[in-house]
């Protein structure tokens, strides 16, 4: 019998232990075996919530790629994340990461022209700086908390790209890790993991609300600037469409950019690995493309069908969710070979860690950026990492993620 949730708990939140909606699941890093079981016998697969809900369940690389391609069976506005399951996302048809083509496309160019390879070299000095600092901690050779540092790197990038004052960016860095771990006691509230993500949301949209407001009185060529300065349909966003999206940048930041290192840096430190990535900075680029391979920091996508669809040997029907899971995607092993090993060598790498089709995370060039001025700083500094105690993982199915990853390391 499926468990009825408790007065305000997120029935997802609520699911039975060793679901794949359940966040202790990948709390315990327990995911991937259930992942190798669902690729190996039911690659598509009906699953259950404990509210009563379902949702079909999608495990390989090639049916992933089809469902995120495929905008015209796949619906994005209904909500991608399974916290909205059964409930819709109010920002749909508004919010770039919720909007289908072609109103997606018309979104989206402005920003993907922001965040191109030429514009961020502009920030280039200010991306080595905070890392940089974030980092100087590990040259005194006590025990560093490297996730803590990691959870800050983002903020500080996309902070300084939306021009988001400094003294603002610990308390949006909680925030957006309420909004991504509800579930955890690190961030939750007393109330529970609904009332977290209630509150967070209306405490980031409000920032954001007031942001905006000061900022149209003397727009500036920062992302904030572009989105106002925008116009889609022949008028300008309305205030609720760049908040929307003021909100989506920063989560996706957070998303993206912290968990790759937190994941390579558990599983390499204390072995020969790291010392053979510093002796090659050749291998610098298809490194960082196997750390967001292996965390894939993205759990999941959600889509909804328009149609009834055939996939996977699965027949279903119009209306339904279906979720596409990252990390066992990047698992696939009629895809990747020996993929339960990390390989700074891998190539080719056909990770979806940034998604696939219209909706391939539109900060890729950013975080890419800001991963390889992370790694080059960091395995050119030190030497001889080791971990000062268990790394604790997110409690979220929505990040593959760690709070806490204690290490030591010696300068160069």
């Amino acid at each position: 019998m499926t468990p009825v949730p408790a007065a305000g708990q997120c029935p997802v939140s609520a699911s039975p232990p060793g679901a794949l909606t359940d966040p202790g699941l990948f709390q315990a890093d327990g995911a991937h075996e259930v992942w190798r079981r669902l690729r190996r016998h039911t690659p598509v697969s009906r699953q259950e919530a404990a509210d009563g809900t379902g949702y079909w369940s999608v495990v390989r690389h090639a049916d992933a790629c089809r469902v995120l391609r495929d905008h015209d069976t796949f619906t994005s506005e209904r909500g991608t994340l399974l916290n909205l399951l059964g409930k819709g996302d109010p920002a749909g048809g508004r919010q770039m990461a919720v909007t289908d083509p072609p109103r997606h496309g018309r979104l989206r160019a402005p920003l993907q022209q922001a965040l191109s390879v030429k514009e961020v070299a502009h920030d280039r000095e200010a991306v080595r700086g905070a890392v940089t600092r974030l980092l100087d901690p590990l040259a005194d050779g006590g025990v560093f908390d490297f996730a803590a540092a990691m959870a800050a790197l983002p903020t500080a990038v996309i902070g300084t790209m939306m021009a988001l004052p400094e003294e603002d960016w610990p308390r949006l860095t909680r925030l957006t890790h309420a909004c991504i771990a509800a579930d955890d006691p690190e961030y939750q509230l007393a109330a529970g993991p609904q009332a977290t993500l209630v509150a967070a949301h209306r405490e980031l949209f409000a920032y954001f609300q007031d942001t905006v407001t000061q900022r149209r009185r003397s727009p500036g060529d920062d992302l904030i600037g572009v989105l106002l300065a925008m116009e889609l349909d022949g008028r300008p966003l309305s205030p609720g469409e760049i908040v929307s999206n003021c909100y989506s940048l920063l989560l996706g930041a957070t998303v993206t950019t912290a968990q790759p290192p937190n994941a390579a840096m558990a599983e390499l430190a204390g072995t020969a690995a790291l010392d053979d990535w510093a002796a090659h900075p050749e291998a610098l680029s298809s490194g960082v493309e196997e750390a967001l391979r292996w965390s894939s920091p993205t759990q999941h996508f959600m889509r909804h069908t328009t149609r009834e669809v055939e996939i996977g040997g699965a027949l279903i029907p119009a209306g339904e969710a279906v979720v596409v899971w990252l990390g066992s995607a990047n698992r696939d092993e009629s895809v990747f070979a020996d993929p339960d090993t990390f390989d700074i060598r891998r190539r080719p790498n056909k990770h979806i860690a940034f998604g696939a089709g219209a909706h391939y995370c539109v900060g890729h060039t950013v975080a890419r950026a800001t991963l390889r001025a992370l790694f080059a700083e960091l395995l050119g500094r030190f030497t001889g990492f080791e971990l000062a105690g268990p790394p604790r993982r997110m409690r979220s199915n929505i990040i593959a993620g760690f709070t806490r990853l204690p290490l030591t390391a010696k300068p160069r």
